[in-house]
């Protein structure tokens, strides 16, 4: 892209504020959708054809085709922390969100006081039934966000808001925590958990019936199926309301009763697990020849890609036909990498290392597409590497909002479309102090504590249990040689980097902890147990 187009995008962009009210937005949340589900980033990666894909995203191709695409955008490693992250414009771990938890018990709903310093909406304990060895125990988690924090729709106060779909950030139904309590002007349909069943799910998210008798609340507050009537499928009944909301606030807007742009946050359960579709889709996708390109051979799986890319059309097109398509910012993201370790495997994020839970490029690493016609277009592919931190100075720059002080991101408008030669040098940091089931994608033992940083083009992971790896993620995207022995001064200066900032934002209770029960003697790994987490101060006891 030439500097003179670069100077066009940031007029126009200062335009839409000068000489008429801000854009709409509409923010597209998919849920473990993988970079290389969506077949134009497949394509881009791999060169492939889009017509040699197995999955058939067309409507999503078409944001890529038209809008502005990053090639390396993060999100964390699961999908609570990366929404805390969005929500806030903060690193999640700084608020306790290191993880994603089912039901689990906590302080608040046990009824029990938390230990001081503690977050009320802290887990007891969560692990994964793990036979090997383990150096560490695993660290905690929060399941709540503060509403005391500038959240997204607080900070767009230009804007009127809705939230749709699905949560997992209120505590498991915690009351004071959901949607409305974070100022969302509208919630048409939430769920505050990990995942939700496709067919039948009404039922669920309208339950009442606390979980834990000793929740200080007279009901559970975990979501709302919204009114009736309900789609059979879930994907359709959520996209069926936010169609309504768009033409609604559009209404809205042409007679004058709300003239304020609305702003839509629509967080799809697509394409979590479990894994379901409407049976004609399945069968389609069951025949179809491709089965099996990249990995891909899971017709399920392939079905849901297809349901989530008709909701994005149908996104468009309710733009289009009540004309404010122009007047309308979209964007479309994932909370992390694609899921590699279901039997059988959901997706495969194919070129790039591992998947969700990871802390290599497939775990982390995720689309994000721009689009506003007339304002940020033309099929640009932009190679600065960016951060779910930065949708909310983002979002508060488009809109003409203040950007809070305390954020961790930066704006992306002044890089939408830029070239890689002028790529800004950037800081990124993951945490993710547990032992879980999914298979480390070199050795495939369950994964251990892992912390990471990237600085610029290099990214060092931490696995706690003793190993620093290193990689020059600019001309080794696919993470494929270990440059740790090669580059110690490099290594052992992000390292120094990385245990900094864990000591000065996250809270100790938030580390793994040293396990008494470890036996050295039956680890099967291939490298041996040691202890670099230097000065960091970590609960001695659970």
């Amino acid at each position: 892209m030439t500097v003179r187009r670069l100077i066009v995008f940031s007029v126009l962009a200062a335009a839409s504020l000068v000489q008429g009210k801000p854009a709409n937005v509409v923010f597209i949340l998919a849920d473990d959708l993988g970079i290389t589900d969506i077949a134009a980033y497949a394509s881009h990666f791999t060169g492939k054809s889009v017509d040699d894909l197995y999955y058939e995203t067309p409507h999503m191709d078409r944001l890529v085709g038209k809008g502005i695409a990053f090639s390396q955008f993060y999100a964390n490693q699961l999908c609570s922390p990366t929404r805390a992250a969005l929500m806030t414009g903060q690193y999640a771990a700084r608020h306790g969100f290191t993880t994603a938890t089912p039901l689990l018990p906590t302080y608040y709903n046990q009824g029990t006081p938390p230990p001081a310093g503690f977050s009320p909406h802290d887990v007891l304990g969560h692990k994964d039934n793990i036979k090997t060895q383990q150096a560490w125990t695993n660290g905690r988690t929060n399941t709540a966000l503060d509403p005391a924090l500038p959240t997204l729709p607080k900070v767009l106060k230009s804007h009127r808001s809705a939230f749709i779909g699905k949560w997992h950030l209120g505590g498991h139904g915690a009351e004071g925590f959901q949607p409305l309590d974070q100022g969302f002007d509208e919630v048409p349909a939430w769920f505050d958990a990990g995942g939700s069943v496709y067919f039948n799910w009404a039922a669920h998210w309208n339950r009442k019936q606390l979980p834990y008798p000793g929740m200080p609340q007279k009901e559970s507050h975990m979501g709302s199926a919204g009114s009736e009537p309900y789609a059979d499928y879930l994907t359709v009944d959520l996209t069926d309301r936010a169609v309504r909301y768009i033409e609604k606030s559009v209404a809205d807007q042409k007679t004058g009763k709300d003239e304020r742009p609305f702003f839509l946050y629509f967080n799809h359960f697509a394409v979590h697990t479990p894994l379901q579709a409407p049976a004609a889709t399945v069968e389609y996708f069951a025949g179809k020849p491709q089965k099996g390109m990249l990995g891909h051979d899971n017709a399920i799986y392939a079905a849901m890609v297809k349901h989530l890319d008709d909701s994005v059309g149908r996104m468009i097109q309710t733009l289009e036909k009540s004309g404010v398509l122009k007047d309308t910012v979209i964007v479309l993201t994932s909370d992390n990498g694609g899921v590699e370790y279901t039997d059988p495997a959901a997706t495969d994020n194919y070129p790039f290392k591992g998947g969700k839970a990871c802390l290599h490029e497939g775990g982390v690493r995720v689309p994000l597409v721009v689009w506003q016609p007339g304002r940020f277009e033309g099929g640009v592919w932009c190679d600065a590497p960016a951060n779910c931190i930065d949708m909310l100075p983002t979002l508060a720059a488009l809109t003409g909002n203040e950007i809070p002080k305390d954020v961790d991101g930066i704006s992306l408008v002044p890089m939408l479309g830029k070239p890689a030669a002028e790529r800004p040098s950037r800081t990124f940091y993951w945490h993710y102090p547990f032992n879980v089931i999914v298979k480390h994608p070199d050795d495939g033992l369950p994964l251990t504590p892992h912390s990471a940083i990237r600085v610029g083009d290099y990214k060092l992971l931490w696995d706690w249990h003793g190993k620093l790896v290193l990689y020059d993620i600019r001309n080794d995207p696919f993470e494929q040689t270990d440059l740790a022995d090669a580059m110690p001064e490099k290594r052992d200066q992000l390292m120094k980097q990385l245990q900094s900032w864990l000591k000065d934002n996250v809270a100790p209770r938030y580390y793994p902890m040293l396990n008494e029960k470890y036996d050295a003697q039956k680890d099967t790994r291939s490298y041996p147990f040691m202890d670099l987490s230097g000065d960091l101060k970590r609960l001695e006891t659970k």
